[in-house]
């Protein structure tokens, strides 16, 4: 009997070291990969964004990069926006889901990329990225995002773009620089064509 319960508290511990280290693989293999490691924005700071983003009722606001979903469930229960999370580390994920069911957590959160999904509809889009990646994701910012989406980044600045806004860094509060853009289409130039009359 004793034994057995030896084996089995094995197992469970060997089963629970494989989870751990598949977890940090898959989160690592996510910070060098595809956008940067999971660090939770400061609640202040979250709120901060959101205040000078000025989201309204009913806007559309992406958060790439999740994480826990923070930026989505303040959105959603302090202005009633409707806000989606992605998030491609499935623990992270995981995370989020678990806040949603047992805090409550307000808002959509979304397993996967989301360079695999549209942002035409967006009027506010959350990031908190490497520059690097800022920078590579600016082509679908550029070919999807409507004219006056506001895109709010915080820390790093996006690619080329001029931010219409940017606070600086609050050692006080610990909030970090954020910056604030709006999309601008660039108007297709109409070329007159000469009419020339038949003699």
């Amino acid at each position: 009997m004793l034994f057995t319960v030896q084996v089995f508290t094995l197992l469970v511990a060997v089963i629970f070291l494989l989870l751990v280290i598949l977890a940090l693989s898959t989160s690592f293999f996510v910070a060098v990969f595809a956008g940067g490691p999971f660090v939770p924005t400061p609640t202040k700071a979250v709120k901060k964004i959101l205040e000078e983003a000025g989201v309204k009722r009913g806007d559309v606001l992406y958060d790439i990069g999740a994480g826990d979903g923070r930026f989505v469930h303040y959105a959603t229960k302090l202005y009633g926006a409707k806000a989606t999370g992605f998030e491609i580390d499935p623990f992270v994920y995981s995370l989020a889901r678990f806040k949603q069911i047992l805090l409550g957590w307000k808002g959509k959160m979304v397993c996967g990329n989301f360079q695999n999904h549209s942002l035409r509809d967006a009027d506010i889009i959350i990031c908190y990225m490497l520059p690097s990646t800022l920078e590579k994701y600016q082509a679908k910012f550029d070919k999807e995002l409507k004219e006056n989406t506001k895109v709010i980044s915080y820390t790093f600045h996006i690619g080329s773009w001029k931010p219409i806004k940017e606070i600086r860094k609050n050692k006080k509060t610990g909030i970090k620089k954020i910056f604030i853009y709006r999309v601008k289409k660039a108007k297709k130039s109409i070329t007159k064509k000469k009419i020339r009359s038949k003699a």
